[in-house]
């Protein structure tokens, strides 16, 4: 009888540390690399993505537009902050790149001379249910500094996130950040600055140091 009780004790100990036990594989962090179920993308790596083959990042003058500026080459690229557990969001600290860029359909401007985005980087956040916020403060917006040539010469404008927030999609079938048409206000510049600009571009691969591809979950 005595060993019996033991036997019974002992199974009821184990009993609900076995059904513990599934608890401890869903604790995926948002950022996996490899696969949903891959490893935690450690905070200090950094992920990045060049925008899709064959295509451009787009400046357009209206939503869905044709007309602004075009750039063959665009890079993002960020630091990783924290990782948390699933579901949630992770911080990261986010960097863009645009160039290679021209201009079609804007009145009296023929050229792109230099991009630039300044106040790099952007606190960013990926959240589980694949939105991508970027943020930039009052004091250091997201604004990108477009100097173009026109027919009366150089003419620079400056450009600023509506909100001080661009808002992308994380989608994990191609592993991309997609942006669409977000919106950029004019902050200085003459006529031949258009009074917005509305931002477009597809990220992909989007890959960890290691070049693996990245999930969020």
């Amino acid at each position: 009888m005595h060993s019996k009780r033991i036997a019974a004790a002992l199974t009821g100990a184990l009993v609900p540390l076995l059904m513990a036990g599934p608890a401890l594989a869903d604790d995926d962090t948002v950022l996996t690399s490899g696969s949903p179920a891959g490893t935690a993308v450690p905070a200090g790596d950094t992920i990045a993505a060049g925008i899709t083959t064959g295509s451009q990042a787009v400046f357009a003058t209206a939503p869905g537009g044709a007309n602004g500026m075009k750039c063959d080459a665009s890079s993002l690229s960020a630091a990783v902050v924290d990782n948390p557990v699933a579901p949630g969001a992770a911080s990261l600290s986010a960097t863009l790149g645009l160039s290679a860029c021209t201009v079609t359909g804007v009145p009296g401007v023929i050229g792109v001379n230099s991009v630039t985005i300044n106040n790099q980087p952007y606190a960013t956040t990926v959240a589980s249910d694949g939105t991508v916020t970027v943020t930039g403060t009052d004091t250091a917006p997201i604004k990108a500094t477009l100097v173009l040539r026109s027919l009366l010469g150089s003419v620079t404008c400056v450009f600023v996130a509506n909100g001080t927030t661009i808002t992308g999609v994380a989608d994990n079938t191609d592993n991309s950040i997609s942006f669409t048409d977000q919106q950029f206000d004019k902050s200085t510049g003459p006529a031949a600055c258009v009074p917005n600009g509305y931002f477009t571009a597809k990220y992909t691969p989007v890959v960890d140091s290691a070049a693996a591809p990245v999930f969020v979950n």
